[in-house]
């Protein structure tokens, strides 16, 4: 279960924006990186002073929060954070990133903007963009960063893409871009085209229609409209009039609801509720979800070293930061599971507990592994837990030993007393010390709460005493007699605690193998299902331009339909993707027995 968070309601910079230079701030990521639950994460993009701050303070169910600002002057410089619980997601963080606005004439640096822009859409599963007045066509070239999205975002590593994955690359991005929310603020006029009225999301929808023509004007009229409608997965359009008059607008944080008016209140809400209810979790490629943890990615520091962010690498990334995470906590969940024992234990209740306690860690780290196909965390896991379970071995061993012995000094005490008094120093002595012995070892053995130890450190005790005096050791052969029972005894419980401890292995990595499959069999699913919701939108696109009278253009969508849908994981009836994958585990799993074996043979001496 993910560690309680504790959210300190505090709004902090996560990318820092210094003359132009992007550089993450370490006291957020620290903080994201304490949050184990999946993220839904909303950004807001747009020109500076358009109101983008106050659309995330609704979302934060607070007045205050982000500076809103009442000067032309843009207040947010680079990328600000706020994690909240999720109103409606239970055991889910909404973490809220306002951006510094597109265009401030005080910082004059376009390539700025669209990274800035680049970013907002690497890190959020919802992107709003909030723009004033209309969605005429200026508006949507105020969008121009999402025409550049190829030369600033990379789904494939350079080294693993070829010329012709390049350009079909753009195909791709609507399976790992977030969702589109349009918020248009200050609307005046009238819901109705050629007449009749539509709705917002239609009104869009007729913002982004295409044009023909192939003149460079229509062109370039088409360009940014094409790459919204082909690189967002769903859109959604508020439209919101203006909330107050306009010499009450640079007071807008300060102004109680009743102040706004009803219209605006009204569609203020019904965003807040559709982000809350339509925004999903925070995924990258592959369908696989987000921590805050994971969210802390290598993006900013490859665009400040020069370098375009790569989708598949920050796979890798996130894998490596999840998959080290989760063998901590599962060895955590070990640990502290162990610890929960009173030693000395019998062999049979150590076994049973570290059973117990490997299931559940190998569960607590399935919840969190990413993408460990070949098993390598897994493994790192299971051998961390067999040295613990070693280290367990030798305290209950130890503890066991101890008790044992204190046990043994006090029954002795009575005979020892005897042996020093000469007690048993006269005829019939022998008959009486044998008496006193069987009774001590009778009593022993009734004792309960001995652990593991108690056999063998019975015979070396009674190996002790047979030298201890020299009027017993002449009964020498029947004592003998005795102490090869016992010893026969304690080599039995030895190579029984070996057979367990095997059995006990064997089960864990059969329990191991098994969630690995389970755990594989989600993850395609996962993919299955993001790719087929990719091939969906572009059909969809594709029926719009053939309505349109796009021909040409719906057929060019054919092929990166067909490249789609042969990228799409194929459901492994053969059972070949778990064999190569899940079997190689069962050899690591017999050599991981070792640990615990060559431990138990080295300290028993019984060559094992």
């Amino acid at each position: 279960t993910a560690a309680k968070i504790h959210f300190s309601f505090r709004i902090m910079c996560l990318i820092e924006n210094i003359d132009g230079t992007l550089r993450v701030v370490q006291e957020a990521t620290e903080y994201l990186m304490r949050i184990n639950q999946p993220v839904v994460v909303v950004a807001v993009v747009g020109l500076y002073r358009t109101g983008k701050s106050y659309l995330m303070n609704k979302l934060a169910g607070k007045r205050k929060g982000f500076a809103l600002g009442a000067t032309v002057q843009s207040k947010t410089k680079g990328i600000w954070m706020w994690c909240v619980p999720h109103p409606v997601k239970e055991g889910h963080t909404l973490v809220l990133l306002d951006t510094e606005g597109l265009g401030d004439v005080e910082k004059g640096d376009q390539k700025n903007d669209a990274w800035i822009f680049s970013l907002a859409i690497l890190l959020s599963s919802t992107l709003v963009y909030n723009s004033r007045g209309t969605i005429d066509n200026q508006a949507v070239e105020n969008l121009q960063y999402v025409t550049e999205l190829t030369e600033r975002i990379k789904v494939k590593a350079p080294s693993a893409s070829s010329a012709e994955d390049d350009d079909a690359e753009d195909a791709q991005f609507v399976q790992f871009f977030p969702s589109f929310v349009w918020a248009v603020r200050d609307f005046t006029l009238l819901l109705e085209i050629d007449g009749r009225q539509v709705n917002e999301d239609q009104y869009l929808e007729h913002a982004l229609t295409l044009k023909k023509g192939r003149d460079r004007r229509t062109v370039d009229y088409n360009l940014p409209r094409e790459c919204i409608r082909n690189y967002f997965p769903t859109r959604k359009c508020f439209i919101f009039e203006t909330p107050a008059p306009p010499e009450k607008m640079a007071h807008l944080e300060s102004m109680t609801e009743s102040e706004l008016s009803p219209s605006f209140q009204a569609v203020a809400f019904d965003f807040c509720n559709y982000i809350f209810k339509e925004s999903s979790v925070k995924k990258v490629k592959g369908g696989l979800p987000v921590t805050g943890r994971s969210e802390s990615t290598t993006y900013v520091e490859t665009i400040a070293s020069g370098g375009v962010p790569c989708l598949e690498n920050a796979v890798l990334t996130m894998a490596q930061i999840e998959n080290q995470a989760a063998v901590e906590e599962g060895l955590q969940v070990y640990q502290r599971g162990m610890q929960g024992l009173t030693f000395p234990v019998s062999m049979e209740e150590m076994s049973n507990e570290h059973r117990n306690w490997d299931s559940q860690a190998t569960k607590t780290f399935m919840s969190r592994s990413f993408k460990d196909d070949s098993g390598e965390y897994l493994k790192t896991l299971a051998d961390a837990i067999n040295k613990e379970y070693a280290s367990f071995l030798l305290k209950n061993e130890d503890m066991s030993e101890k008790v044992c012995r204190q046990l043994l000094s006090e029954l002795s005490e009575d005979m020892a007393n005897k042996l020093k008094n000469g007690f048993y120093a006269k005829p019939g002595g022998y008959e009486l010390y044998c008496s006193d012995h069987d009774n001590l070892v009778a009593e022993y053995r009734k004792r309960p709460k001995k652990g593991v130890k108690a056999e063998e450190v019975l015979e070396n005790f009674l190996k002790e005493k047979s030298v201890e005096s020299n009027s017993v050791l002449q009964a020498d052969k029947n004592i003998s007699e005795k102490e090869r029972k016992i010893h026969g005894k304690s080599e039995e419980q030895k190579r029984l605690e070996l057979e367990r401890t095997l059995q006990d292995e064997r089960r864990s990595q059969e329990e191991k193998l098994q969630m690995m499959r389970e755990k594989m069999e989600e993850d395609l699913k996962s993919q299955r299902k993001e790719a087929e919701r990719a091939v969906e939108c572009k059909l969809k696109e594709q029926r719009d331009l053939l309505e349109k009278g796009f021909k040409d253009k719906a057929e060019m969508m054919s092929q990166e339909i067909e490249n789609l849908k042969a990228e799409r994981p194929k459901e492994d009836k053969s059972g070949n993707f778990f064999t190569n994958h899940l079997f190689p585990l069962i050899g690591h799993g017999l050599q991981a027995l070792s640990t615990v074996y060559q431990y138990k043979a080295l300290k028993k001496g019984l060559g094992f």
